[in-house]
Formats: structure tokens, sequence, C-alpha cells
């Protein structure tokens, strides 16, 4: 099986994505240009202030985020209702657990952040398709 290298400045591949970080050190640099222009035909750029939630604790998982700048806590409420910060993310870092459709954790700007959302049900039908994907994640 042949080994296709991707290279960045390939025309293939989505402008926005030739200089994401992301693309070239987080999730999005396994994919295929086609995959990625089908990522990216569904993906949206937020920017959050910080303390902006991106997902809370409980909540349905219905897109996943790779963090373009910035800084994002992860915490979880404690049944005692302590909160406890479990870690911290930043770019190109990706946010979300594949196949999980309540997030056990919230995640928080802790600084002013961009990310790059893209629906849960895309990512996991990229993911079955592509192992070096499923390996990355």
């Amino acid at each position: 099986m042949e080994v296709r290298r991707q290279d960045i400045h390939n025309s293939d591949i989505p402008v926005v994505c030739r200089a994401c970080e992301a693309r070239h050190g987080g999730v999005c640099g396994v994919l295929t240009p086609e995959q990625l222009c089908e990522l990216n035909k569904h993906s949206s750029r937020h920017r959050l202030d910080s303390g902006a939630e991106v997902i809370g604790q409980g909540e349905t998982v219905v897109n996943y985020s790779n963090i373009i700048r910035g800084v994002v806590k992860l915490t979880k409420v404690m049944a005692d209702g302590r909160q406890q910060i479990v870690g911290l993310q930043f770019a190109p870092d990706f946010l979300g657990r594949p196949f999980i459709e309540e997030s056990a954790i919230t995640a928080e700007a802790a600084t002013e952040s961009e990310v790059c959302n893209f629906p849960r049900q895309v990512l996991d039908r990229l993911v079955k398709r592509t192992p070096e994907l499923e390996h990355k994640l």
C-alpha cells in the first residue's frame, strides 16, 4: 500500500486548512485532501471570550472542535459540588471523545480562544473510514 505524502501547499486542500496549526500538528494532519474538503464543508470557526463554555458536563455532544488559538480548561463537577480542573488544552488539541454521546466534562475558554467546530456525525464517519484518524484521536 502506497502512502501518499501530503503537501501543505496542495491546491486540493481548503485554503482555510493550509495554514491551520491543527492541520499540521493535530488530527486533521492524517486526512487526505478529499477528507479535509469533506470536513471543511461542515466546519465553522468561532472566537471565544475567556470564560465562554464550549460544552457543559452532561450535555449531548453534537460537535467536536480543534483548538486553533488559546487555552481551554477542562473541569468536572464532583458529587459533593466541588469543581475539579482535570486538564488544560492548547492549539492544536482536539476537544471531544469520539462515539460518546454525553460530555463527562465541561470545556471552557481559559483565555480568548478560537476553535474550529465540526459535527460529531461527520467526524465519526471519517473515523470509521480512516484508521490513521482513529489512532491519532
